[in-house]
């Protein structure tokens, strides 16, 4: 059975859900998008969700054609539509069609507004039993005197080059790494590390600002442990008692190997596994009705 996506307004069936090949989005990654998701009938963290996809909007100068309100409504209605209960919800917004060359005010009729809603995601499979093994990519995170990380744009390139050296070796993620040598983020996932009973991750200068990581610092106490927002190298994460990764779609996965290192025992950590509960606990009893 297709999915119904919204469109410009519209619902339409997946296979006739179609953008201008003038589009920027395409030509250019010229647009911004969100991942969000559905547990039990209720969005988690829709308004937080909707909040960064506005402000990443208005970092790069793009005008959203509804109120945070009326794109929340859309949001819910693409879910009903699908019979959403437990899913992954993609809204993007692009700069529009415009012509091949690379000036936004060419983009006249104004953006495209696409909001997809499916059943289901596992990111890792069974990874999260056995827990994940990541490499450090050769390529550096994009500094943010270059391109903000803290935007959620459409342009992915700089993850998916860090994804192609752990997909070569057989890596679950890889580790990207800021320009002066410190761990900024994985591909798709924020980084923590644990040592010591201290919790820690990079301030989101360097990395997306991530909603999951926001909730896991929000839940430390709630664990047993100190949450604390520093730089860290990448020997302080070989030496860590444990790591894990977080992420929308990754939700909350333990890291038990780095660059063939293996970090705590090797198992996915006791405070992990007491974070991912107190994470599954939190979403699937909180959130914005799906209706």
């Amino acid at each position: 059975m297709e999915l119904s996506v919204y469109l410009n307004g519209k619902f339409v069936p997946q296979s006739e859900a179609k953008v201008s090949v003038f589009d920027h989005g395409l030509l250019y990654g010229d647009g911004v998008f969100e991942g969000i998701r559905a547990y039990g009938g209720r969005i988690f963290k829709l308004e937080r969700h909707i909040d960064r996809l506005y402000t990443s909007a208005k970092a790069i100068d793009l005008t959203i054609p509804h109120t945070k309100e009326a794109f929340a409504g859309i949001i819910k209605e693409t879910c009903r539509k699908n019979g959403i209960r437990d899913g992954y919800i993609r809204p993007i917004v692009t700069r529009g069609v415009g012509d091949l060359g690379i000036d936004p005010r060419k983009c006249k009729d104004g953006a495209t507004v696409v909001v997809i809603a499916q059943r289901g995601i596992s990111l890792y499979g069974d990874a999260y039993e056995r827990g994940l093994k990541v490499v450090t990519a050769s390529v550096r995170r994009i500094p943010p005197d270059s391109l903000s990380p803290s935007i959620k744009s459409l342009n992915y390139l700089n993850n998916i080059l860090g994804r192609i050296e752990a997909n070569r070796v057989g890596a679950d993620e890889a580790l990207l790494l800021d320009a002066q040598g410190f761990v900024a983020e994985a591909t798709a996932d924020n980084f923590f590390i644990i040592k010591d009973n201290v919790m820690m991750t990079p301030y989101s200068s360097t990395s997306l600002p991530g909603i999951t990581r926001e909730t896991a610092l929000e839940l430390a106490p709630k664990v047993g442990v100190t949450a604390v927002e520093r730089p860290f190298t990448l020997y302080e994460v070989w030496a860590a008692d444990e790591a894990f990764i977080t992420g929308t779609a990754a939700e909350i996965g333990p890291v038990v190997e780095v660059d063939g290192r293996t970090i705590g025992d090797g198992r996915p950590g006791k405070i992990t596994k007491k974070l991912i509960k107190a994470f599954r606990d939190l979403v699937t009893a909180t959130g914005t009705p799906i209706g």
